[in-house]
């Protein structure tokens, strides 16, 4: 009985928790800054996926995001929540979502804002391919 009621307050995971992807889903300021400061100067490409999760397009994303992820290991995925981070979304001047900002060497080298997964596919691969 006890692990019933434990498993009743067990929170599930949140979108872009998923042990077995290669996103790395940040859920507080503290994390956000720790994880910038790791990777700001590197020149690995990080792809930051500004999303929440009442955003039907940004779900629907969800599982190209994913796959983006695993197939290109020279870039650092990272998913953010718009209302878990409001001001990490305000540095980035997130208006919608989802929008994916592009960083190399601690810069902004393009966005791409909407559920274009074709855009976002052909702009990572550009980026990785200038590293």
């Amino acid at each position: 009985m006890g692990s019933f009621l434990s498993s009743l307050w067990t929170p599930h995971p949140l979108p872009g928790d998923d042990p077995d992807s290669a996103v790395v889903a940040v859920h507080s300021k503290p994390a956000w800054d720790k994880h910038w400061e790791e990777h700001r100067n590197a020149s690995k490409l990080m792809v930051i996926d500004f999303s929440a999760s009442w955003c039907g397009p940004c779900r629907f994303i969800e599982p190209a995001f994913k796959e983006m992820a695993s197939r290109f290991a020279d870039a650092l995925f990272v998913k953010i929540d718009v209302d878990e981070l409001a001001e990490v979304a305000k540095t980035f001047r997130v208006e919608a979502m989802p929008t994916f900002v592009l960083v190399k060497g601690g810069q902004e080298v393009s966005r791409v804002v909407g559920a274009k997964k074709d855009e976002l596919d052909r702009k990572i691969k550009t980026f990785i391919s200038s590293s």
